[in-house]
């Protein structure tokens, strides 16, 4: 039987997939801990960071697409991005990993395809280390984490409140 994903691609992200992306992360805004934003975005409110991830250099975005087309386009079934780890000049060559799905689209290694092809665009760049923070509890993305090279560092507790409770995030670090 041939693998889910055979039919995903996984391309850089582009400006017409801002309102797809957005519908995707407004998920994770309204329904679950996996993001502390607690109100959803609308697209435009979304644009500078779409656009701060080109298609070269540290700061990327990685779109997984199904390969078949509906009309004139795929249905995005999630991204990876790296972004700045932090913003003071030291921490340059240091990036925060991130990955989304689409709420159907988990268990199919999507997750898996996204970051093979983030780490791979990001092996000739400039960058010592990845960062991941993962809200706990979340053994999937712990476990996709773990796959790629990640190693535990700590976990800040009751860091972010959202839904009327505190939650702790794990973070990992990957040497590039």
């Amino acid at each position: 039987m041939p693998s889910e994903h055979t039919e995903v691609q996984v391309r850089p992200g582009v400006e017409s997939d801002l309102d797809a992306l957005t519908d995707i992360y407004n998920h994770y805004v309204r329904e679950t801990p996996i993001t502390f934003d607690t109100v959803p975005f609308a697209p435009e409110e979304r644009r500078l960071w779409l656009l701060s991830h080109p298609e070269d250099g540290p700061y990327r975005l990685k779109v997984a697409v199904d390969g078949t087309f509906q009309g004139n386009s795929q249905r995005i079934l999630g991204y990876a991005t790296s972004s700045p780890y932090r913003a003071k000049p030291a921490y340059s060559t240091s990036v925060e990993v991130t990955i989304y799905l689409a709420p159907d689209a988990g268990g199919r290694g999507i997750g898996t395809l996204l970051y093979k092809a983030l780490f791979e665009a990001l092996a000739d760049e400039d960058v010592h280390r990845a960062y991941a923070g993962i809200a706990q509890p979340n053994e999937a993305s712990t476990r996709l984490h773990e796959r790629f090279g990640f190693r535990y560092v700590g976990t800040y507790g009751e860091v972010g409140r959202k839904f009327g409770r505190y939650w702790d995030v794990a973070w990992y670090e990957k040497e590039l």
